[in-house]
């Protein structure tokens, strides 16, 4: 089954309508700077360094490569396949037990959002502890935003035990050694189910967006900057026009 929004595409549209739709009909638009993709390259440094404490983790992303439509399939064959082994060591720095799989980017659709999970550990009772993992050095209002609505989308397809953000606690603050400082692991489990109904409203909203025909004629300013430099500045600035969908 596809899917209409993702986790990126819903904070690109909680900063901006118009750069929601873009994302979803025309990203070939999007432009990122130099410096931008350093960021991305470090955060991906950061999450492979928080996800090498699972040595037994299955990665799901090397199996099914760009095929993210299968993920969610292929995630709850390996749930359902219930509890294997010990895969973590208990409550270390935070990370709690696992007694059964670990997967990176499990997959989970519900209401035409796909999310990928970073770190997804089955718990003998078959409920999930959850980690998003973050490069940042704090706990921003975007990095909550994230986790609410992985959040939603997870616990309306599998019973969530914890959900958990990492962070890159340089003040070893909460968490464990890591690559650049330490692993701040702060849950939010509770925080996060607080957040259902807003998120389902954000949903719906978003789901009309993106299956408009027309591009919407949003204006540009501060919030093309915060809290990301948004890559269609350019087009909008321009004042080019996608009148149909391609």
């Amino acid at each position: 089954m596809t899917h209409l929004l993702s986790k990126s595409k819903y904070i690109r549209g909680l900063q901006c309508e118009r750069a929601l739709w873009l994302d979803v009909h025309v990203p070939r638009l999007a432009r990122y700077t130099a410096e931008q993709m350093r960021r991305f390259d470090r955060g991906r440094d950061f999450e492979y360094a928080f996800k090498s404490r699972f040595p037994d983790g299955i990665d799901l992303s090397a199996e099914l490569k760009h095929n993210v439509d299968l993920y969610p399939e292929r995630t709850a064959q390996l749930l359902d396949a219930g509890p294997l082994h010990a895969a973590v060591a208990p409550d270390e720095g935070g990370i709690k037990e696992s007694n059964g799989v670990v997967l990176f980017e499990a997959g989970f659709l519900y209401d035409d959002v796909l999310v990928l999970a970073d770190v997804v550990c089955q718990r003998e009772d078959g409920s999930l502890d959850i980690y998003e993992v973050k490069s940042g050095t704090s706990l921003s209002d975007t990095y909550r935003r994230d986790a609410a609505l992985q959040h939603y989308v997870i616990s309306n397809c599998h019973r969530i035990h914890s959900f958990s953000i990492v962070y890159n606690g340089l003040d070893g603050e909460h968490g464990v050694d890591g690559q650049d400082g330490s692993f701040a692991i702060v849950d939010l489990t509770e925080e996060l189910a607080a957040e259902g109904d807003r998120i389902a409203r954000n949903i719906a909203e978003m789901k009309t967006i993106v299956r408009a025909t027309a591009e919407p004629d949003t204006s540009t300013g501060q919030h093309c900057l915060s809290p990301y430099a948004c890559p269609y500045q350019h087009h909008c600035q321009q004042g080019v026009r996608q009148l149909a969908l391609f």
